[in-house]
């Protein structure tokens, strides 16, 4: 049995569909069941509950071997201490690039913490650490919506934003696949893009014309300025130095990841 946590976020569902389709069996972990649904088969059940809940902790573990968890959901380091106590096998933890460019900040210590707490309990498996995510800028959808400009403090910098499908897929070869085990996986999309780059692909899937302005907030630019990495997803706008193009990802899935222009088009439902 495999326990993924998150299973009805970005990632998670992506990496229900490959591990059903491979046939393992899957306990998926959301906090609403109603997200859940059409997922359950034969070889997928369907775990409603709160992770932060330590007797559902303790009951989702129940005939787990391997285990799939983030370091943002419910708390991750609960997750991987209750995996230790159940004697899991394998693991597959996502956590940020950020661990390596910016170890100083929130989310790289944060990041660097759970690692640790996956080592200090003598789980095996895989780290993953994506870069900035595509669906960062579902961020903007609102303002897609209801005008097509789309106002942000700055326009950051460029950024190899890298599809959540992408660190599905290789998840699911680390939890099924020998060779994994011990790795850290450093994950970037295929091309550095600013936002204007997303915008002009946004606008081309959608058939009108989209704009991204930087408006130049001066309170919202301090915050930024401190805590880059805090701030950088509700804005949909990376603000940190990028790692460059890594060929990480090309090396495991054996292709190229996917472009931002292919995650849009399959997307744009969510800016309608």
């Amino acid at each position: 049995m495999i326990l993924v946590t998150g299973a009805t976020g970005n990632m998670g569902r992506h990496l229900v569909r490959h591990l059903r389709e491979a046939g393992a069996a899957v306990r998926a972990v959301t906090r609403d069941a109603r997200k859940a649904e059409g997922m359950a088969s034969e070889r997928v059940e369907i775990a409603a509950g709160d992770l932060t809940d330590p007797e559902f902790l303790e009951r989702a573990f129940i005939g787990v071997r391997s285990l799939f968890t983030l370091l943002e959901v419910g708390d991750a380091t609960a997750v991987l201490e209750a995996a230790g106590r159940a004697g899991v096998a394998r693991v597959v933890l996502v956590t940020s690039l950020l661990a390596q460019t910016l170890p100083e900040g929130f989310v790289g210590q944060l990041s660097l913490g759970c690692e640790k707490v996956m080592r200090d309990r003598g789980l095996a498996g895989t780290v993953l650490r994506p870069w900035e995510f595509t669906t960062n800028t579902l961020a903007w959808a609102d303002e897609i919506r209801a005008g097509g400009v789309v106002r942000k403090p700055s326009a950051g910098l460029p950024s190899p934003a890298i599809d959540p499908a992408d660190v599905a897929a290789i998840a699911a070869k680390a939890l099924l696949e020998d060779g994994h085990i011990g790795r850290t996986y450093a994950l970037t999309g295929p091309a550095e893009l600013v936002p204007q780059d997303k915008i002009r692909a946004l606008s081309a899937v959608l058939g009108r014309e989209l704009r991204f302005e930087e408006n130049g907030d001066a309170e919202k630019l301090e915050q930024i300025r401190r805590t880059p990495d805090q701030v950088s997803e509700g804005f949909g706008v990376c603000f940190m130095a990028s790692p460059g193009v890594l060929p990480t990802a090309l090396e495991v899935l054996g292709r190229p990841p996917r472009t931002y222009q292919e995650w849009a088009a399959d997307n744009a439902g969510r800016f309608r």
